[in-house]
């Protein structure tokens, strides 16, 4: 039982950044219908503001966040303000094409400007776990739950109680009804594209200390992405939510009880089988069209 309670707890805290991870990629597709390939880099990118601020910079961890934050909002607006703005809606493909090269741009200049070698973020926090009922618990693990749960609560606030939530809420539903009442969609694209490439930088901000941090590990993020995004539906914010910590529970207990070798491919194998059986995800909800 401690066993299972313990695989629960792991599966929980990585959940909760994968959730992060997803909310901000479903976010930019629902309402700019833009597949953002670029959001594992940005999850990198995330890793290395922190790693340059703490280990280089010797700046406080918790500081390190708030900037990373800042800096992934201002890299992904400007991403959007000066690359996708003028052809978002002529030509996907274009914008398809935009998104890889800013993913493969980035992974090589995070290559070239820290070379392969893995590094390490320190951490605020003892090292040594301890334990409550026979669970080992680790203080940066939970610091990093806690800080995921937080943000998922600030997210859904934004979305759901501000005036800026209630716009890109209209933009999602009809963009053309909501220039009509006066929303400025230009600027809630930007914004939408910011606050996506945002979550994805903090989310690679605060697991720079749990792994290291190397410039391809925006690979696997952003298959994890997408995977949490097809699982929980396309758009659908609630089942990004869901999706990540399903996904995550899913990694760790085919680890515990199948074979870690086969980690990674016991998630897919499962969103594979969701592909084939709920098309539109599990926790998609019906829509009424027209």
């Amino acid at each position: 039982m401690d066993q299972f309670l313990q695989h629960l707890v792991n599966g929980t805290v990585l959940g909760a950044t994968y959730a992060l991870l997803g909310i901000g990629l479903t976010l930019i597709f629902g309402i700019m219908k833009v597949v953002n390939f670029a959001h594992g880099e940005l999850y990198a990118f995330g890793a290395y503001v922190a790693y340059a601020l703490v280990s280089l910079l010797q700046m406080d961890y918790f500081v390190a966040l708030i900037l990373a934050a800042g800096l992934g909002l201002l890299l992904g607006a400007s991403i959007e303000f000066l690359l996708l703005r003028r052809c978002r809606l002529e030509n996907i493909d274009e914008v398809m094409l935009i998104m890889i090269g800013v993913m493969i741009i980035m992974q090589n200049a995070e290559l070239l400007a820290w070379g392969g070698v893995a590094k390490v973020v320190p951490t605020p926090f003892p090292q040594e776990s301890f334990i409550i009922g026979g669970i080992y618990l680790s203080p940066t693990r939970l610091f990093v739950l806690g800080a995921a749960i937080v943000l998922l609560l600030a997210f859904y606030l934004v979305i759901e109680r501000s005036r800026l939530g209630l716009a890109m809420r209209a933009t999602f539903q009809d963009e053309d009804a909501a220039r009509i009442v006066g929303v400025n969609v230009g600027q809630i694209y930007t914004l939408t594209f910011g606050l996506g490439s945002s979550l994805a930088a903090i989310t690679g901000a605060l697991l720079a200390p749990v792994f290291v941090v190397t410039p391809t590990m925006g690979d696997l993020a952003s298959l994890k992405a997408f995977a949490i995004v097809i699982l929980g539906g396309l758009g659908n914010i609630r089942g990004a939510a869901l999706g990540g910590f399903a996904l995550a529970l899913i990694e760790e207990f085919g680890a515990a009880y199948i074979s870690t070798a086969y980690r990674d491919a016991i998630g897919f194998l499962v969103i594979l089988a969701v592909m084939i059986a709920r098309p539109q995800g599990l926790f998609a909800a019906r829509e009424r069209v027209g």
